[in-house]
């Protein structure tokens, strides 16, 4: 009998599986459940994207495409880049369209990592790039970021954790699972400490359209001399509410691009080429939908955030995403504890803080990409759960 244990990567084996998706399988086993746990939009891909995607198939148009996707979809992701971000980047050698953000994520550190390097990652963020490091042979190190902060990094913190051996930082702005986004105020002092560096950095962008209030998103390869050591990662799943089409892609520079996608090549050779048509039309007519979608958001999100502090349950006010982190420590509660006990009594499926990171400790993540309805009877049982508890509600 063989003895998997033994002949199974140690390394895999000591990664914990996401700690998101552990609380979503619980819940899917489970009646009457209302879940605040994915961050996955309740709106329809567009359909004139969906009609591109059907007519690409009709038309037979089913082989692979370049490794690096589509000449068209590339062109435009070059054309959004320019007329969203201000951002300029050749079709041909800067841009490598992925399978999902994640891929794009998983390429960049595979094509820059060797054993024993460090990644700096700010905590609380998205579960993946810790892993990828490990898997990589490298050393995440964690950036703790700090609700007085606004759960945004500070050029000391960044300065504070460089080391000889750091070879790159994770740059998660708008963040998941905060919802703190870093303006250009914000960004200048870390660029500024980049620049006394050789550190290369993975600045995860999936939320960029989704940030509130006047000044739209910035990003940080558009600041001077950051964009030869930056690799944006973007992708169609937050923004075009096209999730299931696994689609993203990354834009850097052409040296770091030829190693993402040779690890690309090997490991999926291209993206779905139904997806990437689709993907297409939604470059060239998805602005407006982007801005109806972000109106809606915008409502839920206030109405969220005033709830959570009615039921006694602060949060950071998020300016990114769709997700808040409410401070759940005056029940007493642990998160795990506190998500546990919740859906085991009320039914309510939500993530705990340090599924993100051990600095999520004391916090829950929320997402209200779920309509108005299905937010409030949540918080109708959380509130019953909280005076269960004999906690204050208002």
């Amino acid at each position: 009998m063989l003895d998997y244990q033994k002949l199974l990567s140690k390394t895999t084996q000591s990664i914990p599986p996401s700690g998101i998706r552990k609380f979503f399988d619980i819940a899917a086993e489970m009646e009457d459940v209302i879940s605040l746990s994915v961050g996955e939009p309740n709106f329809k891909t567009p359909w004139a994207i969906r009609e591109a995607g059907i007519q690409s198939l009709q038309r037979g148009r089913t082989w692979y495409t370049a490794n690096a996707g589509l000449s068209p979809l590339r062109n435009e992701i070059c054309r959004y880049m320019q007329r969203r971000f201000d951002l300029n980047y050749d079709p041909k050698t800067e841009t490598l369209v992925t399978v999902g953000g994640s891929e794009a994520i998983d390429c960049f550190l595979r094509a820059v990592l060797d054993p024993g390097d460090q990644v700096l990652v700010p905590e609380p963020c998205f579960v993946s790039y810790a892993p990828i490091a490990r898997l990589c042979g490298a050393e995440p190190i964690p950036i703790p970021t700090r609700p007085e902060d606004g759960f945004r990094l500070t050029p000391e913190a960044l300065r504070s954790h460089l080391t000889s051996r750091s070879k790159a930082l994770i740059f998660p702005f708008p963040n998941n699972p905060t919802g703190a986004v870093m303006r250009r105020e914000h960004l200048e002092g870390i660029a500024q400490v980049l620049r006394e560096t050789q550190l290369l950095v993975l600045s995860d962008e999936i939320y960029g359209e989704l940030t509130y209030g006047e000044q739209s998103h910035v990003s940080i390869a558009s600041l001077p001399e950051m964009q030869e050591r930056v690799v944006v990662v973007n992708g169609f799943s937050k923004s075009y509410a096209m999730t299931g089409w696994r689609l993203g892609y990354a834009c850097g520079p052409a040296p770091i691009l030829k190693q993402m996608t040779k690890v690309h090549q090997f490991a999926v050779m291209c993206a779905p080429s139904t997806s990437q048509y689709a993907a297409v039309e939604a470059l060239r007519s998805g602005d407006a939908y982007i801005e109806e979608m972000k109106k809606d958001y915008d409502l839920r999100r206030r109405l969220i955030v005033s709830e959570f502090f009615r039921l006694g349950l602060p949060c950071f006010n998020p300016e990114g995403a769709f997700y808040i982190f409410p401070d759940i420590r005056s029940t007493g509660l642990t998160s795990e504890q506190f998500c546990q006990q919740l859906l085991e009594q009320q039914h309510v499926a939500v993530v705990p803080g340090t599924a993100f990171g051990q600095s999520g400790e004391g916090f829950i993540r929320v997402s209200y990409c779920y309509s108005i309805d299905h937010i409030l009877e949540a918080v109708r049982r959380i509130q019953k759960f909280l005076s269960d508890r004999g906690c204050a509600v208002g």
